[in-house]
């Protein structure tokens, strides 16, 4: 059994999910809501994204925008981890992740990992 998070954006998910796509690599697929057979009315126009996935060689990542006309909530907290190879590809990695953030927790040993850090991300 695996479990896949699942990200909701409000309106900036083809933006993240083609950022983290270019960051890890794998094959990014986006389904928009205009795309839907039978839209209503106020998805036909929409750039909004209903579904996207990630799959890369090891990991699936799924992400939305909240639908047309709906605010929805931004998530509070949420945390994806990924092994990186190295210390040095996972400093790279979270560096790029932090642009623009801010860490939860700095880059460096903890008493699980050689290496870990918690950027903070917008969703």
């Amino acid at each position: 059994m695996t479990f896949t998070p699942y990200v909701h954006f409000q309106g900036n998910c083809a933006e993240a999910m083609q950022f983290y796509a270019e960051l890890f690599g794998g094959e990014l697929t986006l389904f928009r809501y205009r795309d839907m057979p039978d839209a209503p009315p106020n998805f036909a126009d929409s750039d909004l994204v209903m579904n996207s996935q990630l799959v890369t060689k090891t990991a699936t990542l799924y992400a939305s925008d909240f639908p047309p006309g709906e605010a929805g909530e931004p998530q509070q907290a949420f945390s994806i981890s990924h092994d990186a190879p190295d210390a040095a590809q996972a400093k790279a990695i979270f560096d790029k992740l932090l642009d623009g953030g801010t860490a939860i927790m700095p880059f460096g040993p903890t008493p699980l990992a050689r290496r870990s850090g918690r950027p903070l991300l917008a969703c």
